[in-house]
């Protein structure tokens, strides 16, 4: 689902978006959790977490990192806002975007619903982050 072309459309998609506002986007997609994680019961949100420590989308200069985690095989979708965005985006505007991708990924329609998240986590991004040259975290989705 989640092919070469789409792979590239959702690189496209994080770098044009972070030319609109100061925030670092992280794409990881895992096609399904792995035999521990399902023997523990591991909800797909802390498994989120663990990725977004992971990948250390924490570790921007302004903690405005964001992860957007997909798992595939649940089609779940979790956002994982660094702490900059503490007070500033509420946990539902998150959640919003996470139903609007996930009810794409239900129809198939994985690039809509990626392509889409992204920017419209962008767009909650750039209410409170302007515009910065700097780009701390690859573009390209990460495929756990």
């Amino acid at each position: 689902m989640f092919n070469q072309e789409v792979l590239q459309a959702i690189e496209a998609a994080v770098k044009a978006s972070e030319r609109l506002h100061g925030g670092e986007i992280r794409f990881a997609i895992e096609s399904s959790l792995h035999a521990q994680a399902l023997w523990r019961d591991l909800p797909p949100r802390e498994r989120a977490l663990q990725v977004f420590s992971h990948t250390r989308a924490w570790d921007t200069h302004a903690n405005n990192g964001v992860l957007i985690y997909v798992l595939h095989a649940d089609r779940d979708v979790e956002i994982v806002a660094d702490r900059g965005f503490n007070h500033k985006v509420a946990p539902a505007e998150w959640e919003e975007v996470c139903r609007r991708m996930e009810t794409a990924f239900r129809s198939n329609d994985y690039r809509r619903g990626a392509v889409e998240g992204i920017q419209a986590a962008g767009a909650l991004i750039a209410r409170h982050f302007p515009v910065s040259d700097a780009n701390e975290l690859p573009d390209r989705p990460l495929l756990l």
